[in-house]
């Protein structure tokens, strides 16, 4: 039994806090001291632990579930020989104790050894007649050799054992996903749901597949009687919200999310979710004001400050928009849409340096869309920097072999650095692709097309 300050059954446990405090010994019997080391445990507070196990040894020097716990202190602190040592003892003194062989199993997995780890447990089980948790080690073993249909089997027997057991039915929907087995994992939703009709998590967990299957009518179905099972599921209200956005019901959307903040304290999803139902409902009044309530929330969500910045972009007031999606690139500089419309923001503010800067941070991160290349080129041009647009462009053709937009580009800026010869290869190569595409060259160098050799180039191809 664990202790609970909320209880009259902490008597032992505040009794032998009271003895650390004054230095009297006092005496506890053994199954006392297993309550208190569990507690601890527990509660994550080692070092007591530590002092209980100790001193309950000094009381109780033989009691195998006392020196049980000192080693699971050993392998907490990855002290794997001594607890090794500890166990092939205990072993020798009671070779029956299933929590011996759990112990055995912890250090196998500690090693990565989780086959060992597997083979150790299975002998437990023919040891115990409560196999849950042996089921439920059994099925973390084989999650971490990512043998998801071996888990799935034991987080099954689990279920079938307890069927409020929750962790492992996440555990089951977890491996069904992972093997892209959505079908199959909405048939055993519905054969639980059979047995166990008020089970709300298991319908908020079909309702979750049918999500994914786009079957809304299902999936808001399911949700139903999740919330009819408990109706202040707050989850089960997030995800109908979601279904009703699909169905474009935008107010019912609404109505669930706002639920969801009466019910709890107020999450950033469901305030952001809520601006982004009241933009679909054209009342941008009330969808920026969601926003900036989503970030004050959480003002470490990019999405928030996205949200905004894309609201100020479809606005044109290009200098919110640019403050904004600098505080979403703070959060997040990694993300290519946010360089991408940092770098639009700035192009329509006439910053052409920063929008450069943050079409190549795009390609740096590994994004090499067309217009991409394109943008940050004719940047570079504007810039005066024609040797740098020469290289961006010289790369973007590894990506874009016979592509007519980056071959008169390449064309303009040769010319325009006097090397004809290239200059002259890449116009060909340009009109050989698409000779339509040929104003490019005007629009952006048009100092290149009085050049009497290109005029020539250009007229033999009329």
């Amino acid at each position: 039994m664990e202790f609970s300050y909320d209880d009259h059954d902490d008597v032992p446990l505040t009794k032998f806090e009271s003895m650390l405090k004054t230095n009297h010994v006092l005496f506890f019997d053994s199954e006392e001291f297993e309550n208190i080391i569990h507690h601890y445990l527990n509660q994550g507070k080692i070092a007591l632990a530590k002092k209980a196990i100790k001193l309950g040894l000094d009381q109780h020097p033989t009691s195998i579930n006392l020196r049980i716990f000192k080693v699971e202190i050993y392998v907490f602190e990855d002290k794997l020989i001594e607890a090794d040592k500890l166990l092939n003892e205990l072993y020798s003194l009671d070779p029956t104790n299933e929590e011996i062989f759990i112990q055995k199993a912890n250090i196998f997995s500690k090693k990565d050894d989780h086959e060992q780890a597997i083979a150790v447990l299975k002998q437990a089980l023919e040891l115990t007649d409560d196999v849950v948790d042996l089921y439920s080690l059994i099925g973390m073993e084989y999650l971490f050799l990512d043998k998801f249909e071996e888990a799935k089997e034991y987080f099954m027997k689990c279920l079938n054992e307890d069927s409020e057991d929750y962790s492992s039915l996440y555990n089951i929907i977890y491996c069904f996903e992972f093997l892209n087995q959505t079908e199959e994992a909405v048939a055993y939703l519905n054969e639980f749901l059979d047995t166990n009709p008020y089970c709300e998590v298991a319908w908020h967990q079909l309702g979750k597949q049918y999500y994914t299957l786009k079957n809304y009518k299902k999936a808001l179905a399911a949700f139903d009687f999740a919330i009819i099972s408990d109706d202040t599921f707050v989850g089960a209200y997030l995800e109908r919200g979601k279904v009703l956005e699909k169905l474009k019901k935008f107010e019912e959307a609404i109505e669930n999310y706002t639920i969801t903040l009466k019910l709890d304290e107020p999450t950033s999803f469901a305030l952001l979710r809520i601006g982004n139902c009241y933009e679909k409902l054209k009342n941008d009044e009330l969808a920026v004001q969601y926003y900036y309530k989503t970030v004050h929330e959480d003002p470490l969500l990019d999405k928030g400050w996205i949200a905004i910045t894309r609201y100020y972009n479809k606005k044109r007031n290009y200098q919110k928009a640019l403050y904004y999606i600098n505080k979403a690139i703070n959060i997040d500089s990694e993300n290519v849409i946010y360089w991408k419309l940092y770098s639009q923001i700035n192009q329509r503010l006439n910053h052409f340096e920063e929008a450069e800067r943050g079409f190549k941070k795009t390609l740096d991160l590994g994004n090499y869309e067309l217009n991409t290349w394109l943008s940050r080129g004719d940047l570079l041009v504007k810039l005066g920097e024609p040797e740098t647009a020469v290289d961006n462009f010289e790369q973007a053709v590894v990506f874009y072999p016979e592509n007519a937009e980056i071959e008169y580009r390449l064309a303009g800026l040769y010319f325009s650095l006097n090397e004809t010869d290239k200059g002259t290869f890449h116009l060909k190569n340009g009109l050989r692709y698409n000779a339509e595409y040929s104003f490019i060259l005007e629009e952006l160098f048009p100092e290149v097309t009085s050049k009497i050799l290109v005029k020539n180039i250009l007229n033999l191809n009329q």
